[in-house]
């Protein structure tokens, strides 16, 4: 680790433009890449305050702060482009969360890093409409969270009511989504309007620990703790009718549902698991990286191949989770307004993953080149025609999910082709942490915080309200603010604003 006085750590740093910075080769050792954070006034301030008291003396353990981090994967074998830092990028384990970095799959030396995909793998946000509007569900407002509440398992320990046996699962790994929809827990459509249409074909459950299986087995179908969430949201605004009419958005006001979970124990146990054999394998290439946390291994190595094939494993859990909640959030609905899903117009808008690193095709100097794509604490945001996205968004680009922070409101936005040449196809995705959860619990009371949620009109049902404290939007970095640096920097455009009137949490 370098250390220098802040006023030397200034001289790498170079603003680009009213909403970038430029982190220049050798803030860090080894960079072989520049490094480029988005931010506007108060994000910036945010990101350099953490830089500046990171270089008081006396300063021992905790993260790395988001700029260098960034800049310690600029220095990871075989990246290509810059290290981007989106407006949400806060310190976490290795790669800072908010960070994207795509790798050359025809360099032998790449490599793949569970740092750069997060331990919550394909931990994500799922957006389905309903034909309701805010007059029709405001009556029943408590009696449908309280039903939301009961069919969706929730909290730290939580078990699935959806039947699973051992067998279910390995198959459930292996299809992902097409499990559930042979299972009869989606409908087909759900399929075309999630990444990946909701299976990772790579995936291998035999790549996968006994542990992994054993933790995840019981934990199908449920929310978790934590960031996740059920919401049941309200539209406030729409800032592009037209994308939003491809939607089935067509007014403010309408109700829509959003789930926001991930692959529970069984991900970061596959995460947990790689980085003991990265650990290895790093020194058996020699491979150097600026942070132990960090641990990566060649792509095309045995432990890169086995990492990416229970990767997509857990990507297909988290899939499936998704689609579990999906049909027990129909089935409230449907039995608290004595109508069918389908008659309730419930489809999925889309669904994206917010942890993942996947194959794409971009082009990097004027050549198309098939890159590993890291995405962490990020989300894919493809432009207007581009092939990977569905039929229904072909014209309007991929719409995009950023959920807020508990009782704040959540965007839906559209990628861009500036997006897709600045930051492969990626943006923000959601509000990011402005101060640790210990640091949450230290400065708030879980009674204010539930107070203030109910004086805003919304419903809350919390599994463990000790733990609000750590999800109060105080917590985080505001979200309109990430959302407009976005969209002020072109990388994606605002299309939807959302806001909750009722909030299920772990």
């Amino acid at each position: 680790m370098v250390v220098r006085q802040y006023n030397d750590e200034l001289k790498y740093l170079e603003r680009i433009s009213p909403y970038s910075w430029r982190i220049k080769k050798g803030f860090q050792p080894n960079m072989n890449v520049e490094g480029i954070f988005y931010v506007n006034d108060t994000l910036e301030k945010l990101m350099f305050d953490e830089l500046r008291n990171s270089c008081r003396p006396g300063q021992v353990g905790g993260f790395l702060p988001g700029m260098k981090q960034i800049a310690n994967v600029a220095a990871l074998p075989g990246i290509v482009g810059r290290s981007v830092g989106l407006p949400d990028v806060h310190s976490g384990y290795g790669f800072a969360i908010g960070n994207m970095a795509a790798f050359d799959m025809d360099n032998p030396k790449s490599v793949v890093s569970p740092g750069g995909v997060g331990f919550d793998i394909n931990c994500g946000v799922r957006l389905l409409r309903t034909n309701l509007t805010e007059k029709d569900v405001a009556p029943y407002k408590e009696q449908i969270a309280q039903k939301l509440f009961d069919h969706i398992p929730v909290g730290v320990g939580s078990k699935g009511i959806i039947p699973m046996t051992a067998k279910d699962l390995e198959e459930a790994l292996e299809m992902g989504m097409d499990w559930s929809l042979r299972e009869g827990y989606v409908w087909a459509e759900d399929k075309e309007h999630c990444e990946e249409y909701g299976r990772m074909a790579q995936a291998d459950p035999n790549k996968v620990s006994m542990r992994a299986k054993k933790r995840g087995l019981p934990q199908l179908g449920t929310l978790g703790a934590g960031n996740h969430y059920a919401e049941i949201q309200v539209v406030d605004e729409i800032f592009d009718k037209w994308a939003a009419s491809k939607m089935g958005i067509d007014q403010t006001g309408q109700v829509c549902v959003m789930i926001h979970s991930g692959s529970r124990g069984f991900g970061h146990q596959v995460a947990t698991d790689a980085l003991v054999a990265m650990e290895k394998a790093m020194k058996r290439d020699n491979i150097e990286t600026n942070d132990r946390q960090l641990a990566c291994a060649r792509i095309n190595s045995p432990e890169g191949q086995d990492y990416l094939k229970g990767m997509a494993a857990a990507a297909n859990f988290a899939w499936v989770n998704r689609s579990s909640m999906t049909f027990l959030s129909r089935q409230a609905f449907a039995k608290q307004f004595q109508m069918s899903p389908d008659d309730l117009d419930m489809h999925v808008i889309y669904d994206v993953s917010h942890n993942i690193a996947k194959i794409e095709q971009h082009w990097v100097d004027n050549k198309l080149k098939t890159l590993l794509v890291h995405r962490k604490g990020s989300t894919r945001a493809f432009p207007p025609h581009h092939p990977l996205i569905p039929v229904d968004y072909q014209l309007t680009g991929q719409p995009v999910l950023i959920g807020g922070t508990m009782g704040t409101c959540s965007y839906v936005l559209t990628g861009t082709e500036k997006g897709m040449t600045e930051t492969f196809g990626s943006t923000c995705h959601g509000a990011g942490r402005a101060q640790s959860r210990a640091k949450s619990r230290r400065n708030l009371d879980y009674t204010d915080v539930l107070n203030k949620l109910q004086e805003a009109g919304i419903s809350i049902r919390v599994a463990s309200p000790k733990l609000v404290m750590e999800e109060a939007p105080s917590s985080y970095k505001d979200v309109t603010s990430v959302v407009d640096t976005c969209h002020a920097a072109g990388i994606s455009k605002k299309c939807i604003k959302l806001r909750p009137i009722a909030v299920i949490k772990g």
